[in-house]
């Protein structure tokens, strides 16, 4: 119940003692005010390296190759291995637990032409599961698939930049570009985490081997890995690894030649050391806030020095233990209450104008708080606020009212 003379009491008493209280007041709005802006910045720090993940899949593996530096075999070091479309189809036999795969070869300048409408763009010839592994999505039309790669057949899904630079507008679905001196008809439209994506050309593999003359080279190939752990999922990386190297007469020891990214096992990586961050922000946001305890503490216990003659004429008069308990406690909490969600806004709305004004900067990206965060950081407040005045309020709860009365 509201009780009106009580809180008359606890205002008189701040009104008081306002520089003492209004100091102690401050640490404690700092410790939760720095908590709240290094949870955002840590918030931030993750969102921009899961950002980094958006625009594959975290649970693939990638393999791309680069020049011996092992001679083996009767080969030199330095020389460069070539994956082929051979090697893809013998990972994905060697591996029953991959999920999906896909292929890749770019050629990172092509002119592509619509009537009176032409520029340069990177064209990815791939297998139809690499929408699976490279997360675009479509937003006209269909992506490649497999009829297309078996038939050979002349389609592109191109990037919505690309649809927008030739098709000004219009709808692209069925009408035909050209590149290489040969038409190929628009099957899809496709938008992407990553910008620069956006002015992607995929087309089938195998028509992408044919036009570039490479015969059945391929630049990379990726995997998925399904919902294996962590541990199964090393296993196949190195299973990969190993392959290629039986294949290519590539050393064992040889760690230039055969490049093998295990998203898994980077992202879980990453995780752990973010989730350290996390935790090492909690503990000095923690420490913050107990220092600031400890002032409000030391206040409610002058506090009730001071009023050591008046606490013992309430209770000469029939004042109960519990409602000096009470009293004391409840001025505590309100003061860590107050000065912590003023700490709170000011976090929130420094970490909010920091995202609003800095946007995406790619290993920090849009830093928030939590609203549980926000929810958890009220109920520490409330309960150092209780514990803060517990000490000093059973200090005053054992005061004898004959001794306070001596009391000069």
């Amino acid at each position: 119940m509201f009780d009106l003379d009580k809180w008359q009491e606890i205002f008189a008493t701040i009104r008081k003692n306002k520089l003492r209280t209004v100091l102690t007041a401050f640490s404690v709005m700092w410790g939760i005010f720095m908590l709240v802006v290094l949870l955002g910045a840590s918030q931030g720090l993750q969102n921009g390296v899961s950002g980094m993940f958006e625009n594959d899949a975290i649970n693939s593996i990638q393999v791309w190759t680069d020049k011996t530096t092992l001679a083996y075999k009767g080969f030199k070091s330095g020389r460069r291995i070539q994956l082929t479309t051979d090697d893809y189809d013998a990972i994905m036999r060697g591996l029953p637990d991959a999920d999906f795969g896909s292929a890749r070869y770019t050629v990172w300048s092509v002119m592509v032409a619509y009537k009176n409408e032409f520029n340069n763009y990177p064209f990815r010839a791939v297998n139809p599961d690499y929408t699976r592994i490279d997360r675009n999505m479509i937003t006209h039309g269909r992506f490649l698939n497999y009829v297309d790669v078996r038939e050979k057949k002349k389609v592109a899904v191109i990037g919505r930049d690309v649809a927008a630079d030739l098709f000004k507008g219009t709808d692209a679905i069925g009408k035909y570009i050209n590149a290489f001196g040969i038409p190929f008809q628009v099957v899809g439209v496709f938008e992407d985490y990553n910008d620069r994506a956006m002015r992607y050309v995929y087309i089938p593999l195998p028509v992408g081997q044919q036009v570039f003359g490479n015969g059945r080279n391929i630049d990379m190939f990726m995997i998925t890995t399904g919902n294996q752990p962590l541990p199964v999922t090393m296993s196949m990386a190195d299973q990969v690894e190993g392959i290629l190297k039986q294949r290519h007469s590539v050393h064992p020891d040889d760690q230039g030649a055969i490049e093998v990214r295990n998203n898994n096992e980077e992202f879980s990586n990453i995780r752990s050391i973010l989730d350290s961050i996390d935790l090492f922000v909690w503990v000095i946001g923690i420490f913050t806030i107990i220092a600031g305890i400890v002032g409000v503490s030391n206040i409610m216990s002058i506090v009730v020095k001071e009023r050591t003659k008046e606490i013992g004429i309430r209770k000469a008069i029939g004042a109960t233990p519990f409602s000096v308990v009470s009293l004391i406690i409840q001025e505590s909490v309100f003061i860590t209450a107050l000065a912590g969600y003023i700490g709170l806004v000011l976090g929130v709305l420094l970490v909010e104008g920091l995202g609003q004004s800095l946007g995406d900067m790619g290993m920090f990206k849009k830093p928030n708080v939590d609203f549980n965060v926000a929810i958890i950081t009220l109920i520490i407040l409330v309960v150092a606020g209780a514990f803060a005045g517990f000490f000093p309020a059973m200090r005053a709860a054992a005061i004898k009212p004959i001794e306070a009365l001596k009391d000069e």
